[in-house]
């Protein structure tokens, strides 16, 4: 069987992406098919279109780290351990192939479509939310009632750091990189949104704390950023560097880091095995699934493409106008509002 995906012909810009004619995948133990109806573009699909980003051995070539769509078979014993069933409505993290009309996944890193979600809505969901709660909640333990400082406030995983953050408890701090997108930041659950072009982030984030600083930063840039976040973090502050747009090479006061006792780390998500990827996916059901059902935290989608229009979808990344998620459809199956797994 063959199924339409968005391939690349080459390394390069947005026009080396093209519908293409390719082999439909096939589930191994401990895996689902999915149709699917919508995928989520994150900027990792643009690095590795570019040659920077090379997916994980044993993974598909094809492009895409999220999916929702409808289970069509799989591994059935796993399924049912799991709690799935031929039918079911899932979104999913995998590790390539979400750029296509069918995508495999493992079982562990499936989740239902919230109620009364749509599958473009879902297929904004897991890049971000298992990239957030495993750097945010698991790396840096960010607790009610500290402060979260966020670059880059107003991307994907910005919009989804403020809204889970605010709904456990803490207190919101953003960058962004125009005043619309400090409105719009501001609109979705931030105390404070700082013009990064206009003012300087450690000056108003000192103001803010009224010196003490923060005490948890999700770091996209890295680069210079770094040694002017470990002048505005609090004492026992945690850095966790997500991205490296702004450079590799991040000079710091050492000795700031000595007194004040900070952690520096950082993660990439992709090439983690599946049984780390599955357990953030238990506590996101746990505790951060019921959030979206009941609309304390709502995704945000900027703009969808038809799958055959992915070089658009990935121009409008990289031009960095958005707010929020870009999401490409296969069908109009992904505005519909998918029936949750059980």
């Amino acid at each position: 069987m063959t199924m339409q995906a968005v391939a690349m012909s080459a390394f390069g810009g947005p026009e080396v992406l093209a519908l293409q004619t390719v082999p439909v995948p096939e589930a191994a133990a401990g895996e689902v098919c999915i149709r699917v109806h919508a995928s989520g573009i994150n900027r990792p699909d643009v690095l590795q279109r570019k040659g920077a980003y090379p997916p994980p051995p044993g993974a598909s070539p094809l492009p895409g780290l999220e999916v929702a769509g409808v289970i069509t078979g799989g591994d059935e014993a796993a399924m049912k351990a799991a709690g799935f069933a031929v039918g079911d409505a899932v979104c999913a993290l995998v590790s390539g192939g979400g750029y296509a009309a069918h995508c495999v996944a493992p079982i562990g890193q499936c989740l239902p479509v919230p109620a009364g979600f749509t599958f473009i809505e879902a297929a904004s969901l897991p890049e971000t939310f298992f990239t957030v709660w495993s750097n945010v909640f698991d790396r840096a333990q960010l607790q009610p009632g500290e402060t979260l400082l966020i670059q880059g406030g107003s991307s994907g995983i910005g919009v989804t750091a403020i809204q889970i953050a605010k709904a456990l408890g803490a207190t919101v701090i953003v960058t962004a990189g125009s005043d619309e997108k400090c409105e719009a930041c501001l609109g979705f659950g931030a105390d404070h949104a700082i013009n990064y072009k206009r003012e300087d982030f450690v000056e108003r984030v000192n103001g803010i704390t009224e010196g003490r600083g923060v005490n948890v930063v999700l770091d996209m840039v890295a680069g210079d950023y770094v040694a002017r976040e470990v002048t505005c973090m609090a004492e026992d502050g945690r850095l966790v560097i997500i991205a490296v747009q702004g450079g590799i090479d991040a000079g710091f006061n050492a000795g700031l880091v000595l007194r004040k006792r900070l952690h520096i780390t950082g993660s990439t998500l992709r090439p983690r095995d599946i049984a780390f990827k599955s357990a953030i996916a238990q506590k996101l059901r746990e505790q951060v699934w019921p959030l979206l059902v009941s609309k304390r935290v709502k995704p945000v989608i900027f703009k969808t493409f038809e799958a055959k229009d992915a070089s658009a979808a990935h121009a409008l990344m990289e031009s960095n106008q958005h707010i929020g998620k870009i999401v490409l459809t296969w069908g109009p199956e992904a505005n519909a509002v998918a029936a949750a797994a059980a």
